[in-house]
């Protein structure tokens, strides 16, 4: 048996259901978590997807992506439930919402993880809409603390959503306080606070967790990070996008496996990778991973700029 993995994360893997026409629709698979370990593997990171599908035509077609994006088996669980879909029923701008009422998600069991694996995880990804789905919220929130409790850094992106309400907000708060990286955009910050100044929403954020790092994008403007009293901004390279789908996934990713594999680099180098990773992402249709030496290339092409 293989190496657990240095990377995993936690939460949804679902099927995104996309209207093109009046009576046609495609299917992707996708869910922020899933994209977030999905990103890490195709950098070269030995990474899992932490979370329970259902056994049906949806379920398999998520599980035979896992594979083919080389997640580690062991961490995908299988449960006789509905599927967990999202029916975007308008595209621009998007218009949605969820079909998941005892759905299989809702039934992952983190007392099926393989033995150990704690012991070899690096990182541990949280976020996306499992956070605002109970009873596995709750479930999401106590292994959080006890990775933290065990030393395991945690990253954290609410990547915002409409079930996000106020019953939200105290685990919006909670999992703040105890992520070690958290990534928020400007729709994040309007959407969780229920205000338009994101300045004001971004600075009780930063109160909550002052010790955190913190990745702010801004999409096109690029994006800021805040880490140890400084503040870097990068723009992002002139590129011709084709699709902004799994941007924001891409670029956590690519902020994570600079900080393990490049610890020692300058903060603004840090920013850069992630800004690179998330232009990769915009490079072809749907929530495409970039590889490494992708990344790499665009890397030399996102500039710091002035504070």
């Amino acid at each position: 048996m293989s190496a657990l993995p240095r990377f995993v994360s936690a939460g949804e893997a679902l099927t995104d259901m996309l209207r093109t026409g009046a009576d046609s629709w495609i299917s992707q698979v996708g869910g922020s978590t899933w994209n977030v370990a999905r990103a890490m593997a195709r950098l070269g990171v030995a990474s899992a997807f932490a979370g329970a599908v259902s056994r049906d035509v949806f379920g398999a077609a998520l599980t035979a992506a896992s594979e083919q994006a080389g997640l580690d088996p062991r961490f995908l669980q299988q449960v006789d439930k509905s599927p967990l879909l999202a029916i975007v029923h308008e595209l621009d701008p998007p218009q949605y919402f969820f079909v998941g009422d005892d759905s299989a998600d809702l039934y992952f069991d983190a007392a099926l993880l393989p033995p150990q694996w704690q012991a070899q995880a690096q990182w541990v990804h949280f976020g996306g809409i499992s956070l605002a789905r109970q009873p596995l919220a709750d479930k999401l929130v106590a292994l959080a603390v006890e990775l933290k409790a065990a030393g395991v850094a945690i990253s954290y992106d609410p990547n915002f959503r409409v079930v996000m309400d106020q019953d939200y907000d105290p685990i919006f708060q909670r999992m703040a306080r105890l992520a070690d990286v958290i990534k928020v955009s400007d729709e994040d910050l309007c959407g969780l606070f229920r205000s338009d100044d994101i300045d004001a929403a971004f600075a009780t954020l930063r109160g909550w967790n002052p010790q955190a790092t913190y990745l702010h994008t801004k999409g096109a403007q690029g994006a800021a990070l805040y880490r140890d009293g400084t503040i870097w901004r990068a723009s992002p390279p002139q590129i011709k996008v084709v699709d902004s789908v799994g941007a924001g996934d891409a670029s956590i990713a690519g902020l994570l496996y600079s900080l393990m594999f490049r610890p020692a680099t300058h903060g603004g180098d840090h920013l850069r990778f992630a800004v690179a990773a998330g232009a990769g992402a915009c490079l072809a249709a749907g929530a495409a991973a970039p590889d490494l030496a992708l990344v790499e290339r665009l890397f030399d092409h996102c500039a710091l700029s002035a504070l």
